[in-house]
C-alpha cells in the first residue's frame, strides 16, 4: 500500500512478489482468504457491499450508506446506546466525512433489517460479518479519541448480538478505559454540542457497564461522577446544530428519556448487587426484605416522579411514536418492567403453593405481564416496534414467570392470560431469531429452564447460584442444575401443561 504501487503475483500463490522477495507477511493473501471465506458461506464477493482490494473494503454507494444509516438511528441508536448526534452524523455521511471504522460497525448493526435488494439473496444474520470484519480492521486503538470509544462501543454491541461473550467483554473495557483517562466528559471543548455528544458517551458506558460486567460476572469500572449533569431533553438535542448556545441541563433533565433510562440503571446496580448476596446466602431472610422494600421504594418514587407526559399510557406511546421516539419510549419501560421482574423474582419460589410473601410475588408476575404488555403495544404502534438483541433476553425472563403461573396458580383466567402472554412471546422471540443470532442462546436458556422444571419443579425458582446465573449473566452458557433430587408435580399443572414445548423451539 505504501509503495502506491500495484502487486504482482505469480499464478497460484496469495503472497505479491515483492513481499514474498522481503520475507513480509503479505496483505494481499489475507484479503483473498477472506474473501474466500465470505464465498463459502454463501456472500458474494463481488457486490456494492463486500467488494475487497488492498486497501479494504470500499464503502457503499452513498444511497445504500444513507439508508444503512437511518436504519441504525431507527432501530439501534438510543435503545441499545447513545452516542451520536443524528443530524450531525447523517451531513457527515452525506458530505464523506464520517469515519470509516463508525460506518461499517453501523452497519453491521442495520443491515440485517434493510429490505434493499442488494441482500436478496443473503438471510439477514449472515449480512453483519464482513462489515463487522472491516470496522475492526480499521479501529487503531492507538488513536485515542471519542470516535474509537464510539467504536469500540458499536463493536462491542456487535459481539454481543454475535453471542461472543469474551470479544464484548474486551471492546466494552477498552472504551471505559479509554473514557476515564480522556475524561471525556469534563475535557474542554470547543462546541457545545461535542460537549453534550460527550456526556452522552459517558452515560452510555456507565449503563453498558452495569449490565455487561454483571454478565460475565466481573467488576464495574466506570467511577461515578455525582456532579455530572444528565442529558438534556431529546427533542431540543435532536434540534440542536454545531455552534448553537447550549441548552440549560437543569431545566431539560426532566423530560429527557435517556437521563430516566440512566435514573433506572443506577437502580438495577443495585438490584444486581442484592440478588448476588440473596443467591450466595450471605443475607438472612428479614435482612433480604428490608433492602427489597428500599430497592422497591426506589422503583417507586422513580415513576411517581415522572411528568403524566411520560407515563405507561397508549396516549404516551402514539404522543412519542409522532415526535419519532416510539422506540426510546419502549425501551426506558423495558427497562424498569425488568428490573422490577429481577427484583421480585426470588419471591416466586415460596409463592409456589400459595405461601410466602405474596405481596412481592405478585408485583414481580406484574412487572412481567406489563413488560409484555408494552412489547406488544410497541408491534402494535407504527415507529415504536423493537427489535434490539437484548428484548430477547428479557422476554426469555417475562416467559418463565408465565411458566410460574401455569404451574402454581389455580385462577383459570389468570392462567389463560399467562398462557397467552407465553405464546405471544414465543412468537416475537422466533421473528427476533430471525435477526440476531444471540437469539439462539435465548432459545437454548427457555429450553434448559423447561428441562429444570422437568427435573425438579419444586426448586426451579429458588434464588441460587444457578437463578441468579439465568437471570443475570445471559452472555455465559448456562446447564440444566444437577444437584437437586427430582420432585415433580403431577395432575393438572404438570410442566407438560406448558403449552409452548422445546420441541416447538428448533
Amino acid at each position: 500500500r505504501s509503495r502506491r504501487r500495484k502487486c504482482n503475483t505469480e499464478r497460484g500463490s496469495n503472497t505479491c512478489s515483492y513481499c514474498h522477495e522481503r520475507g513480509f507477511n503479505c496483505y494481499r493473501g489475507v484479503t483473498q482468504l477472506k474473501a474466500r471465506r465470505n464465498e463459502n458461506i454463501g456472500i458474494p464477493v463481488q457486490s456494492p457491499r463486500i467488494e475487497t482490494s488492498e486497501t479494504g473494503k470500499p464503502l457503499p454507494p452513498t444511497e445504500l450508506c444513507l439508508e444503512l444509516v437511518e436504519l441504525y438511528f431507527d432501530l439501534i441508536h438510543d435503545q441499545f446506546h447513545s452516542l451520536f448526534h443524528r443530524p450531525t452524523f447523517m451531513e457527515q455521511v452525506r458530505n464523506g466525512t464520517a469515519p470509516k471504522v463508525l460506518l461499517f460497525a453501523m452497519m453491521a448493526l442495520s443491515a440485517r433489517f434493510s429490505s434493499n435488494e442488494v441482500f436478496s439473496n443473503i438471510p439477514p444474520r449472515d449480512r453483519c460479518m464482513p462489515y463487522y470484519d472491516e470496522s475492526t480492521r480499521l479501529l487503531d486503538l492507538r488513536v485515542n479519541s471519542i470516535t474509537t470509544i464510539q467504536a469500540c462501543v458499536l463493536l462491542g454491541g456487535i459481539s454481543t448480538t454475535e453471542d461472543n461473550a469474551i470479544t464484548e467483554s474486551v471492546y466494552y473495557t477498552v472504551a471505559c478505559r479509554m473514557a476515564t483517562l480522556l475524561d471525556i466528559a469534563r475535557k474542554p471543548v470547543q462546541d457545545p454540542l461535542e460537549r453534550e455528544i460527550s456526556i452522552r458517551v459517558w452515560w452510555t458506558l456507565c449503563m453498558v457497564d452495569v449490565w455487561s460486567s454483571r454478565s460475565i460476572h466481573l467488576p464495574r469500572q466506570m467511577p461515578y461522577m455525582e456532579d455530572l449533569p444528565l442529558p438534556i431533553d431529546e427533542m431540543k438535542f435532536l434540534q440542536w446544530r454545531p455552534g448553537d448556545v447550549a441548552p440549560d441541563h437543569g431545566e431539560d433533565f426532566s423530560s429527557s428519556l435517556l437521563a430516566q433510562m440512566i435514573t433506572l440503571n443506577r437502580i438495577l446496580s443495585q438490584i444486581n448487587d442484592a440478588l448476588a448476596e440473596t443467591a450466595a446466602g450471605n443475607t438472612i431472610a428479614l435482612v433480604v426484605e428490608q433492602i427489597v422494600r428500599d430497592l422497591s421504594q426506589k422503583m417507586d418514587d422513580w415513576y411517581a416522579a415522572l411528568p403524566e407526559y411520560m407515563h405507561d399510557t397508549p396516549e404516551n406511546l402514539q404522543r412519542y411514536a409522532s415526535q419519532g421516539l416510539g422506540r426510546i419510549f419502549v425501551a426506558v419501560y423495558l427497562g424498569y418492567y425488568h428490573f422490577g421482574q429481577l427484583l421480585f423474582y426470588q419471591f416466586l419460589h415460596e409463592d409456589r403453593h400459595g405461601s410466602g410473601n405474596h405481596y412481592y410475588a405478585n408485583k414481580c408476575k406484574s412487572f412481567a405481564a406489563k413488560l409484555c404488555t408494552i412489547v406488544y403495544a410497541s408491534h402494535a404502534t407504527p415507529g415504536c416496534e423493537v427489535w434490539y438483541n437484548m428484548v430477547g433476553h428479557i422476554l426469555v425472563i417475562a416467559s418463565t414467570i408465565q411458566i410460574h403461573t401455569l404451574l402454581f396458580d389455580t385462577d383459570e383466567a389468570v392462567i389463560a392470560a399467562a398462557r397467552s402472554r407465553l405464546e405471544q412471546n414465543f412468537t416475537i422471540l422466533m421473528r427476533l431469531r430471525d435477526y440476531w443470532p444471540m437469539l439462539e442462546s435465548c432459545f437454548a436458556r427457555l429450553q434448559i429452564f423447561h428441562e429444570v422444571c422437568r427435573q425438579n419443579i419444586d426448586s426451579s425458582f429458588r434464588m441460587d447460584m444457578w437463578m441468579l446465573k439465568f437471570l443475570s449473566e445471559f452472555a455465559e452458557p448456562i446447564r440444566v442444575k444437577e444437584d437437586d433430587e427430582p420432585q415433580r408435580i403431577v395432575g393438572l399443572y404438570s410442566v407438560e401443561n406448558v403449552g409452548v414445548s422445546p420441541q416447538d423451539w428448533v
